[in-house]
């Protein structure tokens, strides 16, 4: 974790690189890597645990450079820069983006780390908001993701393969549902792609797979030092079943719900040819679910809740045409009431079976039924 005999001589300063957080006064050196930082005893034993009883251990006058004591971290320079400035100038978000997840995940890395209370349960916080566990909590993120009817989650949300990584390396398994989901809504081919990131975010696993390629970490074909990070086989296998769980599960809805669906008790167009209009409006319903579950809808094409609530918006959209004119589905209101509430139900459903289509909660299989079981550990 930390240590003040790492280096059998005192490190010399010339050779490493420093950074703002320098300070004149400072009273403590903290050398990460090749980067050295000068800053105050008092802010990091105030905050920290393990820092104030490392530094209630006198140390000898022969362990200091110029009178200052030094202490070398094993820690990724990027982590320590982040918990620094965190502490310094605090954590805030004003308007959140993809982008916070960097300093989010080294903040919450070594909060986790050296004891850092508050900190940690800030940046827990706010994974939670982005990554929920309650249906409410995910349809507000889709909310604010979706801006003047264009919807773009990756401007304010980071990859989920980035989030199952984190989640996997620091324990957080309750953001991990919400994590595959988002992930099985990408393609088969962007899915086993992976994210794009810097060595930086994840800086081990970075470090291995770009020693695992061909491709140095910075070159003129790669400028940025960027590499792909990638599920793991097991991790890679359960997207895919969940995946195919979802699209089952809409598919069982329409043939369970829509499929021949009957009409309202209390249907104001029963005396009309049976309630052939609201008949007719969930034929109209079921033919454009069926798109999301073939592929035909592209880009939401294997999101069951997305699916599902625009299956009810469609009940109130009047930018529909009969070939003359914009119209609205034709179904009466109790049709509207009825079908309305299974969809909600159905949602429900759905969201509470996500953890076992992942394999992240072990399948409740009915009586006679068999199916295909895969266990995820993080």
């Amino acid at each position: 974790m930390v240590s003040r005999s790492a280096m059998t001589t005192s490190p010399q300063l010339e050779n490493f690189k420093t950074t703002d957080f320098w300070f004149s006064d400072g009273n403590v050196l903290l050398f990460v890597g090749d980067i050295a930082f000068k800053v105050h005893q008092g802010q990091l034993v105030r905050h920290s645990d393990v820092f104030r009883d490392m530094f209630s251990l006198p140390q000898p006058v022969s362990e200091t450079i110029d009178g200052i004591p030094w202490v070398h971290l094993h820690d990724d320079p990027s982590d320590v820069l982040h918990l620094l400035r965190a502490l310094y100038d605090g954590l805030y978000f004003k308007k959140p983006t993809a982008g916070d997840f960097c300093a989010i995940s080294a903040v919450l890395r070594m909060s986790s780390k050296y004891l850092i209370d508050h900190l940690r349960e800030r940046c827990l916080a706010r994974l939670e908001a982005d990554w929920p566990t309650t249906l409410l909590g995910w349809d507000k993120r889709e909310q604010q993701a979706t801006v003047d009817t264009r919807y773009n989650p990756r401007e304010h949300f980071p990859h989920p393969v980035l989030v199952i990584q984190l989640a996997q390396e620091l324990g957080l398994d309750e953001i991990l549902a919400s994590a595959f989901y988002d992930l099985c809504r990408y393609g088969p081919r962007k899915i086993a792609i992976g994210a794009s990131v810097g060595p930086a975010l994840f800086p081990h696993k970075a470090r291995t797979q770009a020693q695992a390629s061909a491709q140095p970490k910075c070159s003129p074909a790669n400028p940025h030092g960027t590499v792909q990070l990638r599920l793991e086989k097991p991790h890679l296998h359960a997207t895919f079943l969940g995946r195919e769980a979802g699209q089952r599960f809409l598919a069982d809805f329409i043939q369970r719900e829509l499929h021949g669906r009957a009409i309202s008790d209390n249907c104001a167009n029963k005396s009309h040819a049976n309630g052939h209009h609201c008949r007719e409006s969930y034929y109209f319903i079921m033919l454009n679910l069926l798109r999301a579950v073939s592929g035909i809808a592209t880009g939401r094409d294997a999101d069951p809740l997305f699916s599902l609530s625009q299956a009810v918006e469609m009940l109130s959209r009047t930018d529909f045409s009969d070939g003359t004119r914009q119209c609205g589905l034709r179904i009466c209101a109790s049709c509207k009431e009825d079908f309305s509430f299974v969809v909600g139900r159905a949602r429900k459903e759905a969201w509470d079976l996500i953890p076992e289509w992942f394999g992240l909660r072990e399948k409740s299989v009915k009586p006679g039924a068999e199916g295909d079981k895969v266990e995820v550990t993080s």
